[in-house]
């Protein structure tokens, strides 16, 4: 049996040889291992052989400048080296910059047909009081109302003013509308007009179905946005049925007297402190990490801007709001590392905010009260919150268990058309026209700096 083994691994040995054996022209050849060099051996080098005859000198170049012909190109240094791309450690050549060029004497494009026209708007300016740069005005005006596509595209176009002159550069159907509304500034009212403003917000939009019929719904661009006119009779009669409501609230109740055309920008604003983050103590060794706190503005800004007719019948109104609120104050639980091994349980806060935005545009008949529903949106004038649930963190810490949701209203907007100054019974006490609040910024950061 032991035999009988032994003969069988010799055998299984002979096979696996034979296979070796068998397999060796299919594995790849390494010249230098299988045909090593004899040393001391001469290299052979065959000569290529060259033709003769006829073809010998047309095959053979010539050695000699010939003068019918260029002189051989020298390689270009962006040019690849002949050993390929990856061996090319040169650098391609730097395209040239062109410097901007000064040209005396510019003659505007008129491929539209543009031309030049100049305002006189003194009678505007001069009228205007307790305003730095009331010129501004009508150039915001004219950008929306032509839009800022229409002078800083393919048409070239102008448009500045100082205190006495309206300059525009700009097509005949462009003209025609500046036209109108410099029409509007210096022909128009004089003196300041009073506008009555009610800010409301209700709890319970329940409150359409009483007062449906004394309204005439007009469109509006602004998502969820609605918009009514009614009678100054029928506003008189919604009034009274809100007042009657335990959860209507009148936030503002404003007469604000208005140049034509002027920005007025309110707001109501309150700060909200939370924790933010711990940062390290470097003042002091102890103790190593001290907290952090930042603030969030919550309320409401309104700006409004009307543009009477030369009649004084019907305005253009611009108006803008923004609603930012505190929803809540998310708690969030991290370990504050106290030195070596040590760690302390530490909570910070992260805002949950409600935003809220709205700008329209609305053509307005002076006559009739305008009302603006924003829908269920963040409270304008969210309530301090000053219970056990407050935020920053209470002493008893139940905001961490429950936390305080913020309040969702029916915002209302309420603005009528009250009259020249002159004309008012208590024009004696009323706020004189305030100067124009700068711009609110936009996340947009377009060329009309949040101002269109």
């Amino acid at each position: 049996m032991i035999l009988a083994a032994k003969n069988w691994n010799q055998r299984s040995i002979a096979f696996a040889f034979s296979f070796l054996l068998a397999m060796k022209p299919c594995l790849p050849q390494d010249p230098l291992v299988n045909n090593p060099p004899i040393p001391n051996t001469p290299v052979q080098v065959t000569p290529n052989p060259l033709p003769t005859g006829p073809a010998a000198s047309a095959a053979i170049p010539s050695t000699s400048p010939s003068p019918a012909g260029p002189p051989p190109a020298s390689p270009s240094p962006t040019s690849p080296s002949p050993a390929g791309p990856f061996l090319d450690n040169r650098q391609p050549a730097r395209p040239t910059v062109l410097a901007p060029k000064l040209v005396p004497d510019v003659k505007l494009p008129t491929n539209a047909g543009q031309y030049w026209v100049e305002y006189d708007i003194r009678a505007y300016t001069e009228t205007v009081k307790n305003m730095e740069r009331p010129q501004q005005v009508l150039i915001d005006w004219i950008l929306r109302e032509t839009g800022t596509d229409s002078w800083f595209g393919e048409v070239t176009g102008v448009i500045t003013a100082d205190k006495s002159t309206l300059r525009v550069f700009h097509t005949n159907s462009m003209h025609t509308r500046i036209a109108q509304l410099y029409e509007r500034f210096v022909n128009g009212v004089a003196e300041p007009q009073v506008f009555g403003l009610r800010m409301i917000q209700i709890s319970n939009p329940q409150w359409r179905s009483r007062s449906f019929g004394l309204m005439k719904s007009i469109p509006s661009s602004s998502t969820g946005v609605q918009a009514w006119l009614m009678p100054k009779e029928n506003g008189a009669i919604l009034l009274s049925q809100l007042r009657e409501r335990s959860d209507a609230k009148e936030i503002q109740a404003l007469e604000i007297p208005l140049y034509n055309g002027q920005l007025q920008a309110l707001e109501q604003l309150r700060s909200r402190n939370y924790l933010k983050e711990y940062a390290r103590n470097t003042a002091a060794s102890f103790p190593p990490m001290i907290p952090v706190s930042d603030e969030i503005k919550e309320g409401f800004r309104l700006q409004i801007s009307p543009l009477l007719s030369l009649d004084g019948r019907q305005a253009d109104l611009m108006i803008k709001c923004e609603i930012d609120q505190v929803e809540r104050l998310n708690q969030v639980r991290i370990d504050l590392p106290m030195g070596g091994t040590q760690a302390q349980a530490a909570y910070i806060e992260v805002p949950q905010i409600v935003s809220w935005r709205l700008q329209e545009k609305i053509q307005w008949p002076t006559d009739q009260v305008l009302l603006l529903s924003c829908g269920i949106v963040a409270a304008p004038n969210a309530p301090q919150d000053n219970t056990l649930l407050a935020n920053p963190p209470s002493i008893l810490g139940l905001n961490r268990v429950i936390p305080a949701v913020g309040q969702r209203t029916d915002a209302l907007l309420w603005l009528e058309y009250r009259g020249p100054l002159s004309t008012q019974i208590h024009h004696s006490t009323a706020a004189q026209p305030s100067v124009a609040a700068p711009p609110m910024t936009s996340s947009t950061g377009n060329l009309s700096r949040g101002r269109y």
